[in-house]
Order: C-alpha cells, then sequence, then structure tokens
C-alpha cells in the first residue's frame, strides 16, 4: 500500500460560483417583471388618456346651433370631469366655480363667456338671445380646460 502513495494527488477544491453572467432563467424572470411593469404603466396611461379622449368627443359632438343647449353640455361635462378629479369642487356654484376653473386652466374665462357658463344652466329655453362667439370662446375654454386637467 505504501507503493501507490506516491502516485496520489491533493485534493483541490474547485472555483466559487460566480453571481455574473446570470443564467437564462433568470433573464427570463427579469424580462418578465419588466414586461408586466411595462403593461401596467401603458395600461394606466393608456386609461388616464382615453377619459380625455373621451371627453373631448363629447365637446366636438356639441353643436352651437341651439346656443343654450350647447352652454348646458359644455357645463355638464366640466362638472363630470370635477365628480371624478376633484371631489371638492363637485359643490362650487357661482363666482366660486368660476374662479376654481380659471385656477385650473392657462386660459382665463371671463366677460360674457363667465356669465354665459354660469347662468346658461337657469336660463329658461325661450330666452335664446345668446351670442354664438361667447359659445365658441366658452368651447374653446372648457377645451383647454379638458385639455389641462385629464
Amino acid at each position: 500500500m505504501e507503493e501507490n502513495l506516491p502516485e496520489l494527488r491533493d485534493i483541490h477544491i474547485p472555483d466559487g460560483v460566480s453571481v455574473w453572467p446570470l443564467a437564462y432563467g433568470w433573464w427570463i424572470i427579469l424580462a418578465s417583471i419588466l414586461g408586466v411593469l411595462l403593461a401596467i404603466y401603458l395600461f394606466m396611461f393608456l386609461q388616464k388618456k382615453s377619459k380625455k379622449v373621451y371627453a373631448l368627443r363629447l365637446l366636438r359632438n356639441i353643436h352651437c346651433n341651439n346656443s343654450l343647449n350647447s352652454v348646458v353640455e359644455m357645463s355638464a361635462i366640466l362638472r363630470r370631469i370635477c365628480v371624478f378629479k376633484y371631489k371638492e369642487a363637485t359643490v362650487l356654484m357661482g363666482a366660486d366655480w368660476l374662479n376654481f376653473l380659471n385656477a385650473h386652466c392657462k386660459i382665463q374665462l371671463d366677460g360674457n363667456a363667465a356669465d354665459l357658463l354660469l347662468n346658461a344652466p337657469y336660463m329658461k329655453a325661450e330666452k335664446n338671445k345668446i351670442n354664438s362667439a361667447d359659445v365658441v370662446k366658452l368651447k374653446l375654454f372648457c377645451q383647454a380646460w379638458i385639455g389641462e386637467n385629464l
């Protein structure tokens, strides 16, 4: 048995396992996590954008031939957006409502168009002496307000 001793060699411990480069399974897990995060971000972006697109489509479908009806519909769209986004603004009326709208938009609504927004929902249908230029100005304000707040 002593004859075999010179043939024995020392035991070599293998090198430690390296963390890098990652195995294929880890790459698949990382790609899956990134894919899920991207899908969530895309879903939230499309959901937010779709509300804006829907509100702008409602506004675009308002025709200014019956001015009183169109102003009432514009006011309703602004109220619906506030119910969704600004809960505290749903109870505002009159000058407070107008100040809130002006505070949340770069374009300021004033003059006859502002009076029209405040008073048109309460006007009688037969009193239809509304200037169409004010209705157009109000529609442009609504479009800008929706663009900035949704």
